[in-house]
């Protein structure tokens, strides 16, 4: 059995981003800048809870659809809630559709997106370390999601929005002035970041990005 301690979880049962590849190489550098082994599967088996009991973040990369099995499930709610740490990248957050913790566990769903184009994402939480490295005003090009509602809307409590995207600055944007991007949040004993940012493979080269990613690591697993 493995030993890495942050895993990196690519399956899909939905569609499939090019990124994912990229994404997983970036994330397992990452790691290993911060101390840390990694292990990329697509394996549901390695939800159990003797596997998710060696981890100090799980990373649910681009994953779509339903890619847990029940017994899955039930291990990854009791990790995160006993103490765990869940970093959800871009299309995380249309996974595990009908699992109702994995909702609340986000506070939001996917809701839809416009077409790939640049825009900008207004930065608000410079005092964590994954947005600590980000400009105010960050003119980036990604798929913008919507989503299904405001995730501090849904009652999850201790949600703290880091960045937003300036709907201003692009086409088909459906939530205003206050349009979350980035945020986190604990549950129970465990805490739990979401990223809407990464569609592109070249975003996993992006320096800014990469910092971004490593930020919320390294927060995740402090």
């Amino acid at each position: 059995m493995s030993t890495a301690d942050v895993l990196i979880y690519t399956r899909t049962a939905g569609y499939r981003h090019e990124s994912i590849p990229d994404g997983a190489a970036a994330l397992s550098e990452l790691a290993r800048e911060l101390g840390r082994t990694a292990e990329v599967t697509e394996d549901p088996g390695a939800f159990h809870p003797g596997r998710l009991a060696a981890c100090a973040v799980v990373v649910l990369l681009s994953t779509t659809g339903n890619v847990l099995t029940p017994e899955g499930r039930a291990a990854f709610e009791a990790y995160l809630r006993g103490g765990g740490a869940l970093l959800a990248v871009h299309a995380a957050a249309n996974a595990e559709p009908d699992w109702p913790f994995y909702g609340e566990l986000l506070g939001t769903r996917f809701d839809g997106h416009p077409e790939v184009q640049p825009g900008v994402v207004l930065v608000d939480g410079h005092d964590h370390p994954a947005t600590a490295p980000l400009p105010d005003r960050w003119a980036w090009t990604d798929e913008w999601y919507n989503f299904t509602s405001h995730p501090s809307s849904t009652g999850a409590d201790r949600v703290r929005i880091l960045a937003r995207a300036d709907e201003s600055t692009y086409r088909g944007g459906t939530h205003g002035e206050d349009h979350p991007l980035v945020w986190c949040r604990d549950v129970d004993r465990g805490r739990v970041f979401f990223t809407a940012l990464g569609h592109a493979p070249e975003a996993y080269r992006d320096p800014v990005f990469r910092a971004h990613l490593s930020g919320a690591l390294a927060w995740l697993t402090a």
